[in-house]
Parts: structure tokens; sequence; C-alpha cells
């Protein structure tokens, strides 16, 4: 074992896998070939990252998370328990559709709450916050908050995680951070 990570004396990591200084695997998890976990992740209990999936830093896996082939995160990633990826638009038992995997691409700073499904193909924004359960089935631009099925925009929020609220001169201001937000053609923008 590598002394640079850790890892859970349940959990199977593949050989060919980088893992980053300071990550933790928990229980039960399974880290499959090819893949890349960045610095200072935490995997929890009964995760699955199988191939090619690519974590940067301090990405947090919570328990019951499966990324598939096709996802990458950026750092600073939330991934709430039991949230789901899929990789696949169209899956038959009897259809082989390896290779066909459609990417979806999780910005930095971006937090999905627990239970949620992002359908492959749609990537998340820097800093996007998906409610719990949502069902996320198309693009989400950066700042967005989505929820429900299908998920649905329903107003924006700040690094911090703050409700976003945008007065005349369509300027916000983070109540924890002190951060003001530009609200300019329908895309938020940190001032």
């Amino acid at each position: 074992m590598n002394n640079s990570y850790y890892v859970h004396p349940t959990s199977i990591v593949d050989e060919g896998c980088e893992i980053g200084l300071g990550t933790k695997i928990w229980h039960f998890s399974h880290i499959m070939p090819g893949c890349k976990l960045g610095e200072n992740c935490n995997i929890g209990q009964n995760v699955v990252i199988s191939p090619e999936v690519v974590l940067g830093k301090n990405v947090k896996v919570q328990n019951n998370v499966s990324l598939y082939t096709g996802v990458t995160c950026d750092d600073d990633v939330f991934l709430g328990p039991s949230c789901v990826f899929t990789n696949v638009t169209n899956p038959r038992s009897a259809v082989n559709r390896r290779g066909q995997y459609a990417k979806t691409h999780v910005g930095k700073g971006a937090s999905i709450g627990a239970n949620a499904t992002i359908v492959c193909g749609h990537d998340i924004g820097d800093f996007a916050f998906i409610g719990a359960g949502a069902v996320v089935t198309k693009s989400v631009p950066a700042y967005a908050l989505l929820v429900g099925n299908p998920a649905r925009q329903i107003g924006w929020i700040s690094e911090y995680g703050h409700r976003l609220e945008f007065g005349k001169e369509n300027i916000a201001i983070c109540p924890e951070s002190g951060e003001k937000y530009e609200l300019k053609n329908q895309l938020v923008s940190k001032v």
C-alpha cells in the first residue's frame, strides 16, 4: 500500500489508478483501473469509480455514489450520498454500447445533492447546486440552483452556498462572504 493516501482494508483499488496525496478511500469501495483521483479527495463507503473517471483536488464523494466512465469533476466538487451518473443514453441489456459513453463534466465547486441523478451528456457549471433527488436532463449553467424531476432552475447560488437575490442593477451580494455577483444575459458571474 502507498503511504501517501489511505485505503480501508475492505476496499479494492485496481492497478493502474492514480491517487493523489492525502486522499482517503473508505469501506467497501471499488476504484477501477485508469481512473485519476486528485489530492485530498474523500471517497465514502460503497462508492464505485469506473475506469477513466477523473476527480480533481478536494472532491468529496459521499456514501453509495456511482461514478461511471465519462465523468470528470473539477476541484472542490461535492457529490451527495447515493447520487448517480449515467453514461449511456439508451441502455439495453442485450445491446453492448461500450465505447459509446456520453461524457459529463462537473465544474469547480459544484454540489450535487443526495439521491440526485445526472443523465449523461450534460455538464454541470462551476458552483452550481443540484438539490437532493433532482434528475438533471440538460446542461446546467454556473451558479444555477436546480431542484425536482426533471430538474428545473429556481434561482442562483453563491460560492458559499447561499441563494442570491439580484437587485435593480442585477447585482447580488453573498450574505456570508460579501462577494458580489452580476446577472447578465441570463448568466451569473462573480464581480
